[in-house]
């Protein structure tokens, strides 16, 4: 069963090697729609009228320094915490469950990857990798297929297939009830949308910034800091969402100018920081390693039955 549907009409869209349709069903006219796969892998759900911009979401530019700054383990504590969560929560599900159930996983705002690609070693049969820009999607796909774990390189006895897609986190082209878990690293929470994708009894899986993460970063480039408030949405979710669990990591950094410029280039503070702060905060790394320690919290939601 496609756990699709078309981002045109909300008929149910089937899935297919070349170009994805829909089976018209909820079309007044009975007409069906087509999407084309691009030739790196992903399949862009992403109609021009939900589109806000001309090329929504993260720029080339931030994306390439966000995959060298991961690429060298900056995150490597948040992205094993993270696995290590969804693993245990997909172990005990399998553990509890009489029948073989599908396991569909959304990572939403997934950037070009790296917190996806991990999540596809588990034991998923499909994630959906979701987000809006194009540039990123084109990233991630590009190592699903290096992989052979892109939706139409598996076979019966493979696990997890990844489906990248360009799409709106607010209008996702999901049926409803058909999601074991999402997750959402620094990216948006809507908490009716997720609770309406999620099985009864799915799991929600959020991370943010802690308090007093890149402090000292923060310090250097804005004369007025404020504290991250990690808990703020929790009470956006609580008509929908229970909190099961908490979870606090930490990472020690000692970064080079580049390694520096690229975590400035990847976040808010390449626009928000004045120039002159940020060639300052560069200059402090050029004789030896600006150090800092990024902070994170990981809140483990599950549906509740109240809605």
């Amino acid at each position: 069963m496609s756990l699709f549907l078309c981002p045109l009409c909300k008929s149910t869209l089937i899935p297919d090697t070349k170009t994805w349709r829909c089976d018209g069903s909820e079309n007044p006219k009975k007409t069906f729609h087509s999407f084309d796969v691009a030739r790196q892998g992903y399949i862009n759900l992403l109609p021009v009228q939900q589109k806000k911009s001309k090329a929504p979401g993260d720029s080339e530019d931030s994306i390439q320094a966000r995959k060298r700054f991961l690429a060298a383990g900056c995150y490597a504590p948040l992205q094993q915490a993270l696995v290590a969560i969804v693993a245990g929560l997909v172990d005990e599900d399998i553990k509890k469950s009489d029948a073989k159930r599908p396991i569909n996983w959304l990572d939403i705002g997934c950037g070009e990857g790296y917190y996806s690609q991990a999540l596809a070693k588990l034991n998923l049969d499909n994630l959906i990798a979701a987000d809006i820009s194009k540039p990123a999607l084109i990233e991630l796909a590009k190592k699903g297929k290096s992989a052979n774990k892109l939706w139409y390189q598996q076979k019966e006895d493979k696990k997890t297939a990844i489906f990248p897609m360009v799409a709106s986190a607010a209008q996702l082209p999901i049926k409803p009830n058909t999601l074991f878990g999402i997750s959402s690293i620094f990216s948006p929470i809507l908490p009716k949308a997720f609770f309406e994708l999620l099985k009864k009894d799915g799991y929600l899986v959020i991370a943010k910034p802690d308090q007093g993460h890149l402090a000292s970063v923060r310090q250097a480039l804005f004369e007025d800091v404020r504290e991250h408030d990690s808990d703020k949405f929790l009470q956006e979710l609580a008509p929908y969402f229970e909190l099961i669990e908490r979870f606090e990591v930490a990472a020690n950094l000692e970064l080079s100018p580049d390694a520096l410029a690229d975590l400035l280039t990847m976040t808010p503070y390449s626009y928000r920081a004045k120039i002159e702060r940020r060639q300052n905060l560069l200059t402090l790394a050029t004789n030896s390693a600006f150090v800092t320690q990024a902070r994170f919290v990981i809140f483990v939601l599950k549906k509740t039955a109240a809605n």
